[in-house]
């Protein structure tokens, strides 16, 4: 089974109140890929305020070196954290061995991610979910793998 970011879908649940629909991504879907986007998960608003990781990546949010900050400098790990939790929570329950998530999101980026000063500069790291993904053994990728992992989705 695979999950799919649900902005790739084409739901507006990005910060920008946008989605970044994907044709591979929805073919997934309709072979029955599950949708998840943990940052409507863990309770923050559509449209929100562009938030961005400090001091680290993914890992380093979930051990507490790290923050996940918006641009208005508000402190939202904890929204962040909480629907990672709750994206892994629906990946055990639905059996969700792979992940096809959207890139360079704070929560979702699985190999870049932007790096905290809001100026659109990009960094080598994973995003909150996708870190705790892996850690439970769930491998991540990003959109563009969409096709290699057709197959695979029922």
């Amino acid at each position: 089974m695979i999950a799919i970011s649900e902005c790739l879908n084409g739901i507006p649940c990005r910060y920008d109140g946008m989605a970044k629909p994907n044709k591979g991504a929805q073919e997934l879907v309709k072979a029955g890929a599950i949708c998840i986007c943990p940052e409507v998960l863990g309770g923050l608003d559509t449209p929100r305020t562009p938030a961005e990781i400090q001091g680290g990546d993914g890992f380093d949010v979930l051990c507490g070196k790290a923050k996940v900050m918006n641009k208005a400098g508000e402190d939202v790990t904890a929204q962040y954290v909480n629907g990672a939790e709750a994206a892994l929570k629906l990946c055990k329950r639905y059996g969700v061995t792979e992940a096809v998530l959207k890139a360079k999101s704070p929560s979702c980026g699985s190999s870049l991610i932007y790096d905290g000063s809001f100026t659109g500069m990009l960094r080598p790291g994973v995003g909150v979910t996708a870190a705790l993904l892996l850690k439970n053994g769930i491998t991540v990728r990003d959109e563009q793998s969409c096709s290699a992992t057709k197959d695979k989705a029922k």
